[in-house]
């Protein structure tokens, strides 16, 4: 039973990561000092780089050959695709698009895990799905955003690709958590990643002018690089281990409050009935997810 409290744990902390990571990743591209393609890149070389310094504290695991082109698999789908797509989705479409179509997740995870992991769909768990669901697209559509896409259109598209992507590497994931602890692979996933990537962020990450950024900048790119990418790459696969793909997948819903609230601490939004119904939803979604099925009486 703890051993779940703790994926739960990870799980929710993952979204908390993600959720602060739009305001620093946008401020970062948005006030010109790096490029989409280029901050990727550096992105996925930090989170690389530590995986591997780090890669010591796992356990010592024998890795088979065939695995080998599982990792690249996951790495084509968990972080090329989608990294790339959901970046470049951002340059032409709004915030509030990009959330609400990225709440679709949840859904083609539980439709997918359903058929690949055999996961059991349960009547609670449709009904939280859906309730989460309607909460985040409250609380997406009232968000205000002063940024308007150049393309919505084409951005919208990268957008749902890219959560295509990530619902197959959780799936991906999924079935390796069963034979490997996180850091027997993860490190494995991330080199396959930076090799795939380099073509598309070099030029953009050689022409970064790093001696323009501000101390908030900076802090802003170390927490995307540590917290939003090594952070949450490596507690993901630890809340896969002990949870069904589609719980885990549900705590995305959490992602457009933790923005909402962050934006309240920052000062640049406030609380209203609306934002609060959409919490409550989210949240209530959330729990009937995770809510363990009781098992059935015997006799």
């Amino acid at each position: 039973m703890k051993t779940r409290y703790w994926a739960l744990i990870a799980a929710f902390l993952v979204q908390l990561l993600y959720g602060l990571n739009f305001t620093y990743a946008k401020d970062v591209m948005a006030g010109g000092y790096m490029k989409p393609f280029g901050f990727i890149l550096l992105r996925v070389a930090g989170a690389t780089a530590l995986f591997w310094i780090f890669s010591f504290i796992g356990p010592k695991e024998k890795i088979e050959s065939k695995d080998y082109l599982t990792f690249f698999y996951a790495a084509v789908f968990g972080v090329t695709i989608n990294m790339l797509c959901f970046f470049k989705g951002l340059e032409f479409t709004t915030p509030i698009h990009a959330s609400v179509i990225m709440i679709t997740t949840p859904i083609i995870v539980l439709v997918l895990s359903s058929f690949y992991l055999k996961e059991r769909v349960t009547t609670l768990k449709v009904f939280g799905v859906i309730l989460g669901f309607a909460g985040a697209l409250v609380l997406s559509i009232y968000g205000k955003s002063n940024l308007e896409g150049d393309n919505v259109l084409l951005g919208n598209l990268f957008v749902f690709i890219n959560a295509i992507s990530y619902s197959i590497y959780i799936i991906i994931v999924k079935k390796l958590t069963y034979k490997y602890h996180p850091f027997t692979f993860i490190r494995w996933l991330f080199l396959f990643s930076l090799i795939l990537i380099i073509p598309f962020g070099y030029s953009e990450l050689v022409a970064t002018q790093f001696s323009t950024f501000t101390p908030y900048i900076t802090f802003s790119v170390l927490f995307v690089v540590v917290g939003a990418t090594f952070g949450t790459y490596l507690l993901n696969p630890l809340a896969l281990r002990s949870l069904k793909a589609s719980t885990v997948t549900t705590f995305i819903y959490i992602q457009p409050v933790i923005a909402g609230i962050f934006a309240i601490i920052m000062g640049s939004d406030s609380i209203t009935p609306v934002k609060l119904i959409a919490s409550t939803l989210i949240f209530g979604g959330v729990y009937l997810v995770t809510k363990k099925p009781k098992e059935a009486l015997k006799g």
